[in-house]
């Protein structure tokens, strides 16, 4: 039973969320809510998080409202996380669960006077937390378990079990993007996100990429380039191997376009992404290529997902350029590998 001091109250629990920055911990976040929901039925979950997240959240029904963080990642604003805090009293929330670990992002809940404000102790949180939690990496080692374990009481045993995200389609929705894009779906659809926002060392070649897509065009498969304006460059040299035959949708999608879109798909291959989260999360088979980051950590959290991780001396390194100049991680996983992890999935 999640360890909440108001229990006994009649009416329903309002709980504040503050939700990460990066769209693959906002997926994995679904875990939490759904626990909540699982233990508080009638319980009113808000999420403080960017707006461009939003579409995410649209899709999960455990989500009530979502409501937009003003300030940017990174950015302090002060006197903008008062303001908002102060503005949020009325909603009488009793409860806060901080999902960062920066100091400034336990300021809106403390200045919303929720009354319970859970989170780990991060940056030296006392005070701004009064459940501040000791994150135990070697027990919780992956994110999730950590998001899921915040709702727990801290007696429950760990690492907790947790349960697999769900985005919900609206068919109504899909078709409006199917018809916007003047699609004709195929039987067998790969999708190929070669973008990585954290940086170069979590980007598999776009010329392995490219010879993927070549195999599968020839056996018949439509092939869709997924991301945003950063990755136009890759799915331009993608396409540009395989004389335009890619549908290339990067940087021509709101991120509520993309899901849509990818839910039509019947295999992702992709980078250690949010797009790899969001495919795992639409029950996708999904081809999740590790590099820098480690797959023991931010897997996709899917029974049908494949990783492929080398699993060299020199990773995970977490770093955004490979420190020794090769990025063998990456290169040393062939296009044949993908290749036949793709027929092995479908």
């Amino acid at each position: 039973m999640v360890d909440l001091r108001y229990t006994a109250l009649k009416k329903p629990l309002k709980i504040l969320v503050v939700g990460p920055s990066w769209a693959g911990d906002m997926v994995m976040a679904q875990s939490l809510f759904i626990t909540l929901k699982k233990a508080h039925p009638d319980c009113q979950i808000d999420v403080l998080a960017p707006a461009w997240s939003f579409p995410l959240l649209d899709r999960m029904p455990e989500v009530s409202n979502a409501i937009a963080m003003p300030l940017s990642h990174g950015q302090f604003g002060l006197l903008d996380r008062v303001s908002l805090g102060r503005s949020l009293r009325t909603n009488h929330y009793q409860q806060a669960i901080v999902l960062p670990n920066s100091w400034k992002s336990a300021l809106i809940p403390y200045f919303a006077n929720i009354p319970l404000r859970t989170g780990y102790i991060g940056e030296c949180r006392w005070g701004l937390l009064n459940d501040a939690r000791k994150l135990d990496k070697a027990l919780l080692t992956m994110t999730v378990q950590r998001f899921v374990a915040l709702v727990l009481p801290n007696s429950a045993p760990l690492p907790p079990e947790y349960p697999i995200p769900k985005l919900i389609i609206n068919h109504d929705q899909q078709q409006v993007v199917i018809d916007k894009f003047k699609l004709t779906p195929t039987e067998k659809i790969l999708a190929l996100c070669p973008g990585a926002e954290y940086g170069a060392a979590k980007r598999w070649p776009a010329s392995f990429y490219a010879e993927v897509a070549q195999h599968k065009l020839a056996q018949g498969w439509q092939v869709w380039l997924f991301g945003s304006d950063k990755d136009k460059d890759a799915a331009a040299q993608i396409n540009s191997a395989v004389s335009g035959a890619c549908l290339d949708f990067t940087g021509r999608t709101s991120l509520d376009e993309a899901v849509d879109l990818m839910s039509l798909v019947d295999v992702v291959v992709s980078n250690d992404s949010g797009l790899m989260h969001v495919a795992a999360a639409l029950d996708k088979k999904t081809i999740a290529l590790y590099g820098s980051s480690d797959p023991a950590f931010t897997p996709p959290l899917n029974a049908k997902a494949q990783v492929i991780s080398l699993n060299l001396a020199c990773s995970p390194c977490f770093k955004r350029e490979c420190p020794l100049g090769h990025t063998r991680c990456l290169t040393d996983i062939k296009p044949q590998q993908v290749l036949d992890s793709i027929e092995m999935s479908s």
